[in-house]
């Protein structure tokens, strides 16, 4: 069943052609993850969607109820920023439209939270669309992966991770082009060279005719021919050339080797000891004592719900607060959302070398890792989208003269494309890290331990994000399957007593078993 369709949508921003889509629909049972650069128009397409916004081209035909949640939320309210998201959902669930539209609903959510809308909507019977940067959300949730570039909508079949995997099918079949590309270029290009080398030796004397006939005669006329041919020969390949169709190399990531400082005295020893420490605010307590010891080279996450003092515990390893101490081997970088960091008069390239001791190709290098290329480096400060002042502060802080890095929700604002950059720097950062973040695919990429901040205490758990899950999906997966085999007891007792005295009632739990049923399975 077709809820909606758009055609010849055309939107602009300013001279900027922002979305040129050609033709969308959306059916019943659509779940479709919208994804795109920062600034490639998913809210505004969003927006025009849901009806908010008329397109300034284009037909939005829609044949059903929808619901738009919205990025931006009030907040003139003293509540936090996750139970106002909290709010929007649950009152855009009880709406219960055929359609809803999301823009990033996870804002300010914690894992928890996030979990429960994961949810929510798994079990919701609707079509959605959302925009998000969560990659594990999109996961759970999406069938469908619409990707924005230059204005125009691609679909994949699949969830985020079915989306990555054909992009990377994409890069590679790209990559055998352009290989391709250069062999037909090279192979024509030494044609060429053959074909006017033989033209040119078509002008010299012939061995058989004497000198004195040379002189009469001249050489041209007896090879006048076999030049012309050759000539021809060589104009056909140098129009081959021209219209060979250029395939641009496709970029690679740099290798990265960094020499930190105190390397030698760093890597593998303990830099940091937490001893008895606890904290309050007020009369709350936020965490009881707790110990624990960081290592040089570690990444260590920290995780926790909204408001049990992640940021707290940060604050207090950045200010040497009393019970903590840091090894003179240790160099500390702290990133967090302010950005005070970057002096909004001056480039990128300024900015990040103010503060480096690194060459400039190097530098150029982590900035073309965090794709800022060619002369974006020269863009000034002041006239950077949100997502692109947070990767400079990174940026400027990761190439300081440090050996442990402090990020403080470090993927906020960023897209999908510069999350994945920056975990892929980080994995191959040779120094520590020590972090706050509600994304679990980040965590999952980049965390080597994991520190938890629940029910007041502070439990310090060896090995990954995925080691850390574990036993409770093992502990989830037993309780479904203690479930599934309840209801098929169930589903088996009420065939029996329908085979006896068929009714109404047995027929209707029959089929709410049978739904149960699939909803675990």
């Amino acid at each position: 069943m077709l809820l909606l369709e758009a055609q010849k949508i055309k939107q602009y921003i300013k001279e900027r052609l922002l979305l040129n889509i050609d033709h969308i629909q959306i059916h019943k049972n659509d779940r479709i993850g919208l994804v795109g650069k920062n600034g490639s128009g998913k809210t505004t397409l969003l927006h025009i969607l849901a009806g908010k916004k008329a397109p300034e081209k284009g037909l939005v035909i829609t044949h059903t109820q929808s619901e738009l949640l919205p990025q931006l939320k009030r907040t003139d309210t003293t509540k936090s920023g996750g139970e106002v998201t909290q709010e929007y959902i649950n009152e855009a669930i009880i709406k219960d439209p055929e359609l809803l539209f999301a823009d990033e609903p996870t804002t300010n959510l914690d894992t928890e939270h996030i979990e429960w809308l994961e949810k929510k909507l798994s079990m919701w019977k609707g079509a959605f669309v959302i925009v998000s940067h969560d990659r594990a959300f999109l996961d759970a949730l999406c069938t469908k992966i619409w990707e924005i570039e230059e204005g125009k909508i691609k679909e994949y079949k699949g969830n985020y991770q079915d989306y990555a995997k054909q992009k990377r099918l994409e890069i590679r079949q790209e990559q055998q082009a352009y290989e391709i590309y250069e062999k037909k270029k090279k192979q024509l290009e030494e044609a060429l060279k053959q074909k006017e080398k033989k033209a040119d030796r078509a002008t010299k004397t012939p061995k058989k005719v004497s000198k004195s006939e040379a002189r009469i005669t001249g050489a041209k006329p007896y090879f006048a021919k076999k030049q012309k041919k050759l000539q021809q020969a060589a104009k056909a390949i140098e129009t081959r050339l021209e219209k060979l169709e250029k395939v641009d190399k496709v970029r690679e990531n740099p290798p990265l080797k960094m020499n930190l400082p105190n390397e030698e005295t760093f890597q593998g020893r303990i830099i940091l000891r937490v001893q008895e420490v606890s904290s309050r605010i007020g009369e709350r307590v936020l965490w009881n004592n707790t110990s624990f010891q960081v290592r040089g080279g570690d990444k260590l996450a920290i995780i926790g719900p909204n408001g049990s003092g992640k940021t707290t515990l940060i604050k207090k390893i950045i200010d040497q607060a009393n019970g903590i101490t840091i090894s003179p081997a240790m160099k500390l970088g702290y990133f967090s959302q302010n950005l005070t960091i970057i002096d909004m008069k001056k480039s990128i390239l300024e900015n990040v070398r103010s503060t480096s001791k690194h060459d400039e190709t190097f530098i150029r290098t982590i900035l073309a890792r965090l794709h800022f290329f060619r002369d974006d480096v020269y863009k000034i400060g002041e006239i950077l989208s949100g997502g692109e002042r947070v990767k400079v502060a990174l940026a400027k802080l990761f190439l300081s003269d440090i050996n442990t890095l402090v990020l403080d929700e470090p993927t906020n604002f960023l897209d999908m494309e510069a999350v994945e950059a920056l975990e892929s720097l980080l994995k191959e950062y040779e120094g520590s890290v020590i972090f706050v973040s509600h994304d679990r695919r980040f965590i999952e990429q980049v965390a080597t331990r994991i520190l938890e901040i629940r029910n007041k205490e502070i439990r310090l758990f060896e090995g990954t994000y995925h080691q850390y899950k574990q036993p409770k999906i093992e502990e989830k997966r037993n309780s479904e399957e203690d479930k599934r085999l309840l209801i098929e007891t169930r589903i088996s007792e009420v065939l029996g007593r329908l085979s006896m005295e068929p009714s109404g009632q047995l027929e209707k739990e029959f089929q709410e078993l049978l739904e149960e049923k699939r909803r675990l399975n």
